[in-house]
């Protein structure tokens, strides 16, 4: 079995997610943010969790050496969100994207989480270029990739997705 990266910050450890995620993947892509801003991923069930996790992360982590990470709190060993660098369908080059509860919202996880890929993105993984994209309506999410340095420069559209996205870039390379 190949271990993957894991990283941390100050405060998190970030792990690429696994199948012992499932119930937490549950809750996340149920909650009202994910739900209105990425979209229903029909993952109702814990076991829907668990295929969605060996269908859709799981290849991309054995492929790459990158996928979603599970972001923990290590005060207490609370799963607070998930962050990655994802290779999506339709999309040109590596994605940053993430997802926090909402009790967790607020607290810079989702920053310190972000610029720990970010920093990994470039001197783990060799990659020059980071992109992410956001609903036009995710004005945090916005925010966030802009004090992470990344600079709005288009609207996409994606394969299977009826709203237009914001898409931003960042060369890796720069402070």
């Amino acid at each position: 079995m190949q271990l993957y990266k894991t990283f941390q910050t100050e405060r998190l450890l970030l792990r690429p997610t696994s199948i012992v995620d499932a119930l937490f993947i549950c809750e996340l892509f149920n909650t009202p943010k994910w739900l209105q801003f990425i979209g229903d991923r029909d993952v109702k069930t814990e076991e829907a969790a668990l295929a969605y996790i060996r269908a859709k992360m799981l290849p991309q982590l054995g492929i790459l050496g990158f996928g979603n990470y599970t972001v923990i709190r290590k005060a207490d060993s609370v799963k607070v969100g998930t962050c990655g660098l994802f290779d999506r369908p339709g999309l040109e080059g590596i994605d940053i994207g993430f997802a926090f509860l909402a009790q967790h919202e607020k607290k810079g996880y989702a920053f310190e989480a972000s610029r720990e890929l970010l920093r990994a993105a470039g001197e783990d993984f060799g990659l020059l270029k980071i992109n992410a994209i956001t609903a036009r309506k995710n004005l945090g999410s916005q925010k966030l990739l802009e004090r992470l340095g990344l600079v709005f420069t288009k609207t996409i559209g994606l394969p299977g997705e009826e709203e237009d996205l914001l898409f931003y870039e960042k060369g890796l390379g720069e402070v």
